[in-house]
């Protein structure tokens, strides 16, 4: 919601679980945004992905943080080759590693080792690092690659 309100940056929000739901509509309203959707259980992520890939205009431009625990239920090398073919075309990618009410990170660590092997940075980001995260991708600065929790 902070960023959709920068009129210098363009901002969608997609949730997914097995549909794809834009949520950027509700970015003016945090807790609508936060608490106005319910979905269900599964896991497609790369379907989530290739709906993302249609919203780019500007491939140099782009970062796509993809927030989730890579426990793809879907088609897993298909989630694989979008990913590349988004950083092939320009797109900063970041995969932000999902957290656990205890502040773990929580994730695939198979399909995080992959995603990390293309160069494309995994986080297990607690809240307080988010920003400094954050501007660091958005000024497309280079950010470690690997996984860091």
């Amino acid at each position: 919601c902070i960023l959709a309100g920068i009129s210098s940056v363009k901002t969608h929000v997609v949730a997914f679980n097995t549909e794809v739901t834009d949520l950027t509509e509700l970015c003016e309203d945090p807790v609508e945004l936060l608490y106005g959707i319910q979905l269900g259980g599964g896991t497609d992520i790369e379907k989530s992905v290739a709906y993302c890939s249609e919203l780019i205009a500007n491939p140099s431009k782009t970062t796509l943080f993809l927030v989730t625990d890579l426990c793809e239920n879907g088609n897993r090398a298909g989630l694989l080759q979008r990913i590349d073919t988004l950083k092939g075309s320009g797109v900063t990618v970041v995969v932000l590693l999902a957290i656990s009410d205890s502040g773990k990170p929580v994730y695939d660590h198979q399909m995080a080792e992959r995603i990390a092997a293309m160069d494309i940075p995994c986080f297990g980001c607690p809240p307080d690092k988010l920003p400094e995260l954050l501007e660091q991708a958005l000024k497309h600065r280079a950010l470690d690659t690997g996984i860091r929790q």
